[in-house]
């Protein structure tokens, strides 16, 4: 993840707001088990030197030792870097339909 992201990238979630350190330490330390993921379709799309990628998913983990599946739709942000792209944001909405 450290490769893809900007040291200082925001994650959005239900319930926290956190930097990369803290994102990765989510899944680390265990606090998140992903257990499984569907995805219902993506799309990419570049304006100027920002790139936004949107996931219509359904996101399986166990949170506190408990299964939970979420219908959500990822939203990821990255800005063009001299070198390469970096993520910038990463936010997870969910959906109610």
């Amino acid at each position: 993840m450290r490769d893809c992201a900007d040291s200082e990238c925001n994650f959005i979630h239900i319930g926290v707001t956190c930097k990369l350190d803290k994102e990765i330490g989510f899944y680390t330390s265990g606090a998140f088990q992903p257990t499984d993921i569907t995805f219902h379709g993506k799309t990419a799309e570049v304006f100027g030197s920002t790139g936004v990628v949107l996931t219509d998913c359904d996101y399986s983990l166990l949170l506190d030792g408990k299964e939970t599946t979420h219908h959500f739709m990822v939203t990821e942000v990255y800005a063009q870097g001299e070198t390469a792209w970096k993520l910038v944001t990463f936010s997870f909405t969910a959906l109610v339909y």
